[in-house]
């Protein structure tokens, strides 16, 4: 997910249907969506949890306190009334968690003497998330450590739909028989042809070179195609989605820098 994916992106025909985000928001005032809708809603907040819970940290929370706020915050957005207060004027999901959880924020003291540890809901098992393998993408210690909360909040957002776009680019290839192909392949999904050694690759793989590099492209092709697909879920607004994975970009670079 880098530049120059962003301008080859930026270029690629628009193809959006519903998506769970923009199902939240034309559900948000009809009773009879509601539940798909809360279902939808449900999701996103499993798959952006780390975001949240990365901002809340950077506000200066001990990793307990954090925790609790962070199921406690999803406890409140899950709340029917919340889905009420959807505004189509801020379509893009990222935006619309974020200015929720500042707000969230300011009242957490409050909050703290009428919630403890989000009630009876768990979005995620903590001890599995300390354990998980720390992630693939290049951030810089230093810059990940300097950014403010806002900032790191994104961040962390653009590197939560990377590795969900890698991850279903590994499950399909798995599906398929190709896992050694993934492996040997996936790092240079991103990168500029003199970066490849296809002769290596061809050594290591047994296959000819020609092969690997229409191989190299396919996966380049789905792998966009799946980037595209994770963001739209998180717009309302097809025109949405080329700005949003640009503004990731810049988002991700910032943590490499």
């Amino acid at each position: 997910m880098n530049t120059q994916v962003c301008e080859e992106d930026a270029g690629a025909p628009r193809q959006f249907a519903t998506t769970r985000w923009s199902l939240i928001l034309s559900a948000s005032h009809s009773e009879d969506g509601e539940q798909k809708a809360r279902e939808a809603l449900n999701l996103l907040c499993r798959t952006y949890w780390r975001p949240v819970f990365s901002f809340v940290r950077r506000r200066g929370y001990s990793m307990e306190d954090a925790q609790d706020l962070t199921q406690d915050f999803f406890v409140k957005i899950l709340e029917p009334g919340w889905l009420r207060h959807a505004d189509p004027d801020r379509g893009r999901f990222r935006s619309l968690l974020s200015k929720s959880l500042q707000n969230f924020l300011i009242n957490a003291a409050e909050r703290a003497h009428t919630r403890k540890h989000g009630g009876d809901v768990k979005f995620v098992c903590w001890d599995d998330w300390m354990a998980e393998a720390p992630s693939q993408l290049s951030m810089s210690a230093q810059a990940v450590d300097s950014l403010p909360p806002e900032r790191l909040f994104d961040l962390r957002w653009a590197a939560t739909v990377v590795e969900h776009s890698l991850r279903r680019l590994r499950e399909e290839c798995e599906s398929k028989g190709k896992r050694r192909l993934f492996h040997a392949l996936s790092s240079y999904l991103t990168a500029e042809r003199d970066e490849v050694s296809f002769a290596r690759l061809s050594a290591e793989l047994g296959i000819a070179e020609s092969a690997v590099i229409r191989q190299l492209f396919n996966l380049r092709q789905r792998y966009r195609s799946l980037l595209r697909d994770e963001v739209a879920q998180t717009v309302a607004d097809p025109a949405e989605v080329d700005d949003e994975i640009r503004y990731l970009c810049t988002a991700l670079a910032a943590g490499a820098e």
